[in-house]
This record gives structure tokens, sequence and C-alpha cells, in this order.
């Protein structure tokens, strides 16, 4: 996970069978749900997570760069 690109964004079920996701370094649910965080930082296509605790803590040491909503990867 090391540099690469994130953009914060609010949690969309990816299907009916998949309405969750977890983050990838605390395991914390991030999902549509009210008891669970309702968005977060994906990668491209919204494969993997980062909470926001995860990325403020962690984003110096993976040297991550932010994208805006709606930028082209």
């Amino acid at each position: 996970m090391t540099g690469v690109w994130l953009t914060k964004k609010k949690y969309s079920k990816y299907s009916d069978s998949w309405e969750h996701d977890h983050c990838e370094l605390c395991n914390a649910t991030i999902s549509e749900l009210e008891n669970d965080l309702n968005e977060g930082y994906a990668t491209d296509g919204d494969y993997y997570w980062i909470c926001e605790t995860c990325y403020q803590d962690f984003k110096e040491r993976f040297q991550w760069k932010l994208r805006n909503a709606g930028d082209e990867p």
C-alpha cells in the first residue's frame, strides 16, 4: 500500500451481497449502516479502504497520495 492514490469518499455498498468493507489497518467496519464508519479513503476501484484515523496516523509512513473525489485515476 506504499505510495498508492487514495480518494476520500462516502461508502456505497458494492452489491446486495457485499454491503461493507474493513479498514485495511485496524479492521474497522466501513458501510452505509448508522453504527459503522460511513466514509473513508479508498484505493482506485474501491478495493481497499482506510479509515480516517488510520489515514491520519499512517499517511506519511506509507506516502499516500490524495485524489479528489471525481478526479480520474
